[in-house]
């Protein structure tokens, strides 16, 4: 049984080498290599390693450090691969699309968004226009999509003709206005031009919601945190809100301070943090059926406010050469699903 189920695993990294990016890999792993000071032919070897009997995506292997870490650290590190196994397991397929519908996740969630928000229809321009001089920063947003693509910031006093604005929405499927979130001031000290959310993982039991991982994202000014807009992350102490460290993201990019503001990233404290795992065990309980998701939370001065939840959600954890810290977060995830 042993020998086969080898087997079986050394057909599946042939089949991938098969249809992978095999420069991007190597790419990769000589950075890696310069980094570490590490062979790139031998980091090229444990990369695929590791992805075919351990579920680490190459991109986890270079941004979670593997190269620097014993056996016992890595199997610490909550990997792509792993959270996506989670999601399929534990998502009720029936209502996973609430959350790829940015639409119907307002509709569903809307005592929880803390702003105004309206649909685009045919003929609603009026409408359109008064919501407009009520908020004069409008967020819209498309029916899907990842990493900030679907949205967009509109304001009010540069529309000069409504029922041209409102045409144009339509035609971009820009369908989705919300009220502009106004942030907590010791969230704005950071970055007041976007607003920074913090990514909560959560896991809903049926009876309790355990908080597996919490990141804090910085944008640079753009309408979203997402790294595609320039932005960072580090991760906060999952009990008390702190910032563990530095920031960076999956570029190569560290950073001590913002490079806007000048914010020590490494002092940020999460304001009114115990509002924020109360609001999350409520919003994790609205939907019960997807038990395991990213909540993107914003803290303003008046508490936390959902933005949106992610099923399927991508993975935040610790950078041991940023942070220090040569573990992750896998052991609060076995513990609350039971694996």
């Amino acid at each position: 049984m042993a020998s086969r189920g080898l087997g079986s695993r050394f057909g599946y990294m042939v089949a991938r080498l098969k249809v992978i990016d095999l420069p991007s890999v190597i790419e990769r792993a000589r950075e890696v290599s310069t980094q570490f000071h590490k062979w790139t032919p031998a980091v090229v070897v444990d990369m695929f390693w590791q992805a075919t009997f351990h579920q680490v995506g190459f991109q986890d292997y270079v941004d979670y450090d593997f190269a620097i870490l014993n056996r016992r650290e890595r199997r610490t590190m909550m990997t792509h691969p792993h959270s996506n196994k989670y999601s399929y397991t534990f998502d009720d397929p029936e209502y996973r699309g609430i959350f790829y519908d940015k639409w119907e996740f307002d509709r569903v969630f809307s005592e929880f968004l803390g702003r105004d928000w309206m649909m685009v229809t045919d003929d609603n321009v009026d409408e359109l226009r008064a919501f407009g001089e009520a908020h004069p920063v409008l967020i819209t947003k498309k029916q899907a999509g990842r990493s900030g693509a679907a949205i967009n910031r509109y304001y009010a006093t540069e529309i000069e003709d409504w029922a041209d604005f409102h045409a144009q929405l339509r035609e971009r499927g820009e369908l989705l206005i919300e009220e502009n979130i106004v942030q907590h001031p010791d969230v704005a000290a950071v970055c007041a031009g976007t607003v920074n959310s913090t990514r909560v993982a959560a896991f809903f039991d049926g009876q309790k919601t355990h908080i597996l991982a919490i990141a804090q994202k910085f944008g640079r000014g753009q309408v979203a945190d997402q790294m595609d807009f320039g932005g960072f992350y580090t991760m906060l102490d999952p009990e008390t809100g702190a910032s563990l460290g530095d920031g960076y993201d999956s570029h190569g990019h560290v950073h001590k301070l913002h490079p806007d503001s000048g914010y020590p990233i490494a002092d940020f404290q999460l304001p009114m943090f115990d509002e924020v795992i109360a609001f999350v065990d409520k919003v994790a309980r609205h939907v019960p059926q997807v038990k395991y998701v990213g909540w993107d939370i914003a803290v303003t001065p008046d508490g936390p406010v959902l933005i949106e939840g992610n099923w399927a959600t991508g993975v935040y954890e610790n950078k041991p050469s940023v942070l220090g810290i040569r573990t992750g977060h896998r052991p609060r995830y076995q513990k609350a699903m039971g694996f």
